[in-house]
């Protein structure tokens, strides 16, 4: 047997190993030099990390203001209904995951696309004649954000760009710029209930235009966009060839006297990945399972962006499979649960609409759906406030009331409130608002005066 021996080049420190030696037959044989050697460690964080930005995280984290110590914080900011416990998931979608977990059945790993048995309930709720829906249509993902995070990354290549709403979900710059995608913002209309100025949409569409995202019903806004209005931006998508990426997470979500219409069942010729879960109507955010449903009846996508989805979920191996034994019963649940939400919501987007429409200086957009509303800001009746964020920052201080300023979704001179607080919380934070502002209100020539001064 060859025989090797390390020999150290005059030096017994191995940390100063400058060549290999070795013994070979007899022979003295130089190995050749180490390669790769690093002089000291040097260790970075990835491109992809360092491009990876949280609009909404970085704007609060540097809001460096305490709330008012007499009075207890009100936080209308965070789009989690389960947060101040008054919205609880129904008993029955509960029980559906005991029985799942008890059961056993379901404690290993599943495709990486999610059961067939899943993926066929979630095709045979969301079917209608004018999108039909079969389990091969269907991804199941760990969450709505994972479906647009796949969506977006089967769709675009970096260097290429992706149209996204303004005022608009913070997640879709987030993911783009992380994957080297180029942002471009189309406008929504507040003086139209946000609905897309098309006009504008359309200008911004080039030859590296890979995707249009169209979030209905809308965070932030609460907007359900009407029949026709749909129907104008499909004829953008397909004048165009862009293949829509359809954020719909609130589309169970939409009040009574407003209907919603799925993207897809307006358009047999423009290939849309419609995104949702469990996380909104069923008001379990914590439980990540979302999917992706896949409606291209002309073949356009063709077999190519549906292997790259299966691809692309393989990287985490799919969703939680206890949540997926629970699907068949947890898409069945009463109606009256659905009611009694939707119910609530609508009552306390009236009462908020209401009570912040009546102040001086404050300009609310009605809301039809989702779990949101939009509130503007006349900022030259503020003149003390150089901006939203300062807004917000001064009624945390004074008042313990916490609104997201506009800034997070691109839209200065607007915060958005949250509806799904306790009734009682919401009268006292609209009341808080109104002291606010009307200390802070000036009519337009008091503002002028105080800046003569």
């Amino acid at each position: 047997m060859d025989s090797y021996v390390i020999q150290m080049n005059g030096n017994r420190d191995p940390s100063s190993v400058l060549g290999v030696h070795g013994n070979i037959n007899g022979r003295n044989t130089v190995l050749g030099k180490m390669k790769g050697r690093k002089a000291r460690w040097a260790v970075r964080a990835s491109d992809m990390s360092k491009k990876t930005f949280n609009p909404i995280r970085a704007i609060v984290d540097s809001m460096k203001v305490q709330p008012n110590a007499n009075k207890t914080m009100i936080s209308l900011s965070i789009g989690d209904p389960t947060v101040f416990g008054n919205l609880p998931t129904d008993s029955e979608v509960t029980q559906a995951m005991k029985d799942a977990l008890d059961s056993g059945k379901y404690n290993g790993y599943a495709p990486s696309i999610g059961y067939l048995s899943s993926r066929e309930e979630i095709a045979s709720y969301y079917h209608c004649s004018e999108a039909p829906l079969e389990a091969k249509d269907v991804i199941l993902t760990s969450g709505c954000s994972q479906a647009i995070e796949l969506a977006l990354s089967v769709l675009v290549n970096p260097g290429q760009n992706i149209l996204i709403p303004r005022p608009g979900f913070s997640l879709y710059k987030t993911l783009a710029e992380s994957m080297g995608i180029e942002v471009k913002f189309y406008n929504l209309l507040p003086e139209k209930s946000w609905e897309i100025d098309l006009k504008h949409l359309e200008s911004l569409i080039d030859e590296k235009t890979a995707c249009l995202i169209v979030n209905n019903p809308s965070n932030p806004c609460g907007s359900v966009f009407s029949k026709s209005h749909l129907q104008e931006i499909l004829s953008v998508a397909a004048r165009q060839r862009v293949p829509i990426l359809a954020d719909e997470i609130y589309g169970d979500m939409v009040f009574s006297d407003c209907k919603y219409e799925p993207l897809a069942s307006l358009s047999t010729n423009v290939p849309i990945l419609s995104c949702g879960g469990l996380a909104k109507r069923w008001l379990v955010p914590g439980w990540r399972l979302g999917w992706i449903l896949i409606h291209d009846r002309r073949d356009i996508f063709g077999n190519e962006i549906r292997d790259g989805l299966v691809k692309l979920t393989q990287k985490i191996l799919g969703p939680c499979t206890i949540v997926q034994g629970a699907l068949k019963s947890i898409m069945r649940t009463p109606q009256e649960f659905y009611h009694n939400t939707l119910s609530f919501l609508k009552s306390n987007a009236d009462l908020c609409y209401g009570a912040l429409a009546a102040i001086p200086g404050l300009q609310p957009v009605l809301p039809a759906g989702a779990m949101y509303l939009m509130v503007g800001i006349e900022m030259e009746h503020f003149p003390e406030f150089e901006n939203d964020v300062e807004f917000s920052e001064r009624l945390i201080e004074e008042q313990s009331v916490f609104c997201l300023p506009g800034k997070c979704f691109e839209y200065p001179n607007f915060f958005r409130v949250v509806i799904t607080v306790p009734k009682v919380m919401m009268l006292e934070a609209c009341s808080r608002i109104q002291e606010f502002c009307e200390k802070h209100y000036q009519s337009v020539e008091g503002a002028q005066e105080e800046c003569d001064k």
